[in-house]
């Protein structure tokens, strides 16, 4: 069982970009489509041969690495971040974050993407977003990166299933 792509689309990726002050239709497309190409849209929250973790497979030492040499020179888009865990278990066990908490996993997948700076004003369309998630997506999985994989799971997942279409 997975999420439902419009209710991913509204009540988790708009409101966390939109308090982050970094919505655009780009990015909210871009993690629509990294979702549903990393985890089928949390069908599968763990991938023992990637040792990825949660909706967007992001691996351990990738989330550290992110908060070691990432976020670590933002202290307020750290403490935001940090703020989206959980108060307890995040310091028991912050990795199960990836996998229980959709905003900040959601989070974490989007400072992959914002650490590469990439160009939000580009159009929307498939063929970008695929290129943008395979030029930039490291989520420490070592995966290869298909476009034409992330394009017929993006038509397939997002598209069929969701009232705003991206052509």
């Amino acid at each position: 069982m997975g999420i439902d792509v419009s209710d991913l689309r509204e009540l988790i990726i708009k409101p966390y970009l939109h308090g982050l002050g970094e919505h655009s239709e780009i990015a909210e497309n871009l993690l629509l489509g990294t979702a549903a190409q990393e985890s089928l849209l949390g069908l599968h929250c763990y991938c023992a041969q990637t040792k990825g973790l949660g909706l967007y497979r992001i691996t351990a030492e990738k989330h550290q690495e992110l908060w070691d040499t990432y976020l670590v020179q933002f202290p307020d888009l750290a403490s935001q971040q940090r703020g989206l865990a959980s108060q307890q278990q995040f310091l028991k066990n912050p990795h199960a974050e990836l996998i229980s908490n959709l905003t900040y996993s959601t989070g974490m997948a989007w400072m992959i993407y914002r650490r590469s700076a990439i160009d939000t004003n580009k159009p929307v369309d498939i063929s970008t977003l695929a290129q943008l998630w395979a030029n930039h997506f490291d989520n420490g999985t070592g995966c290869l990166r298909n476009l034409d994989d992330f394009m017929q799971t993006y038509r397939t997942l997002v598209m069929d299933n969701s009232k705003k279409l991206v052509a």
